[in-house]
């Protein structure tokens, strides 16, 4: 299995896209367009993202806006599951739940509807990259607020430099991810 997931892993690594310099200088910036674009790499993340939990009955699979919905949406897929769309304040048109988190500069908050979750269902969130592991922090507080049981963390890409997989595993949450890249 070690010996695939390194395979998986140099076929992902080979099709992102990386950017100097954005959002800011010295950012080396991870880009998964790529990677979404080429039929091969995209199909095998998220097979490599669902095996884990094949017939586990999760009911949600949580996606964190906005490249978590699209490796969300084709995870619940495979899984047989529900997809939640984990939203920036106010883009979801019904009652709501929120949750604020931190960023370098201020704050930013996301949200699901109030309705999204039954307690104790089985939940797994995605999204594409974990870096200083501010959003998805708060994404695991928000969905345990309703009573999810969170199963799992998926992301594509980690940068273990920043720490974030820590913040999450600090809260209990397994931390999937199937590449790393040094850096910021």
């Amino acid at each position: 299995m070690t010996d695939t997931l390194n395979t998986i892993s140099e076929e992902l690594i080979a099709s992102i896209r990386t950017i100097p310099d954005h959002p800011k200088e010295g950012i080396l910036f991870r880009d998964i367009t790529t990677l979404l674009s080429d039929p091969r790499a995209f199909r095998r993340a998220v097979d490599a993202l669902v095996q884990p939990w094949a017939g586990s009955k999760i009911a949600q699979v949580a996606g964190i806006e906005a490249r978590g919905f699209i490796l969300g949406g084709a995870v619940a897929h495979q899984l047989s599951a529900g997809f939640l769309p984990v939203r920036k304040k106010g883009k979801l048109p019904f009652e709501t739940i929120e949750q604020d988190y931190d960023l370098e500069y201020g704050t930013d908050t996301i949200e699901i509807h109030k309705d999204a979750i039954k307690p104790g269902e089985k939940v797994i969130l995605v999204d594409d990259l974990i870096a200083t592991g501010g959003t998805a922090e708060a994404a695991v507080k928000l969905l345990r607020s309703v009573g999810a049981d969170i199963v799992a963390a998926c992301f594509i890409v980690d940068l273990p430099e920043l720490q974030g997989r820590a913040k999450l595993e600090a809260l209990d949450i397994p931390v999937r991810t199937l590449v790393e890249f040094p850096g910021h």
